[in-house]
């Protein structure tokens, strides 16, 4: 069950922050009731309590006119109810410009207006004031039942009114749609302009050419080039240290004579070889 719990809340935390706009730390704006519940059945700490529910961290309000309200009550004798008093007013006070003090549900249906523009949850144990706030869109409710604290799925109201936004944005707007005709309206009248320039002659057009001839003279004069002209890379030597030197010879005339001597032994070799072939040949024809 806890696990189903957990999905099930995470799924509807999901749906709040994707389609109102509900970011972290979360605001919860709690009812003296919903806070007197939690003082009596021992759910402490209450921003722990309420973070695991929605799996971030939170941040607890209450009105001016909540903490009348349970001043009001005057039970100081009543040990749960001095705590829950002192729990209330150590909680962050949301604005309220009420001079005289309202009942907590007025005070809180008041602050959240008709689109909860501060996107608070709101915690509370009375089920009218939970019917009421899920009737607004983007506002979720919290409750308590004994030890455990649940939140309450989305409205059909609320699911609707998400549906309606996005079909809303995917049509038009009649000031777009206006936008949109005179934008056409305005590109027709120029290509029409440009069609009758065109059939009058060429003369506007060799003014045109004319007008950007000088203009190009002009830049050329002062050194202006019209486009970025970028240098190709031409292919450069190989580099000189990776490349061998070449070996000097010392004696150059003593190296040329040691190849004559070599090619005359070459060929008195190649000499020998063919007398030797020739005296071979008729001994062999003898035999």
């Amino acid at each position: 069950m806890r696990v189903k719990k957990q999905r099930r809340h995470r799924k509807i935390v999901r749906f709040y922050t994707a389609c109102y706009g509900l970011r972290q730390p979360y605001k919860v704006l709690c009812d003296v009731n919903f806070v007197h519940h939690l003082v009596v059945n021992r759910i402490t700490p209450a921003d722990k309590a309420l973070s695991n529910i929605l799996g971030a961290p939170v941040m607890l309000f209450t009105t001016k006119c909540a903490i009348s309200e349970l001043k009001k009550q005057d039970l100081r004798h009543v040990p749960s109810h001095s705590q829950a008093l002192e729990a209330a007013e150590s909680l962050i006070t949301a604005r309220c410009d009420h001079e005289r003090a309202m009942s907590a549900d007025d005070c809180i249906m008041d602050i959240i207006g008709q689109n909860n523009p501060e996107h608070f949850f709101v915690a509370t144990q009375h089920a009218d004031l939970r019917e009421k706030i899920l009737k607004i869109p983007g506002v979720p409710a919290i409750y308590a039942l004994r030890t455990a604290l649940f939140l309450e799925s989305p409205s059909a109201a609320q699911r609707q009114f998400v549906k309606t936004s996005e079909e809303q944005r995917l049509h038009m707007t009649d000031l777009e749609y206006k936008m949109l005709t005179k934008g056409t309206n305005n590109m027709s009248t120029s290509h029409q302009e440009k069609d009758r320039s065109d059939e009058d002659g060429f003369g506007d057009q060799n003014l045109e050419v004319q007008g950007v001839a000088k203009k190009h003279t002009a830049r050329k004069g002062l050194g202006v080039k019209d486009k970025v002209q970028f240098k190709r890379k031409k292919a450069k030597g190989p580099n000189p240290l990776s490349c061998k030197k070449k070996k000097t010879l010392k004696n150059p005339d003593l190296h040329s004579v040691q190849e004559r001597k070599d090619g005359d032994a070459t060929l008195r070799s190649r000499k020998k070889r063919n007398r030797s072939r020739k005296s071979k040949r008729p001994v062999e024809a003898d035999g």
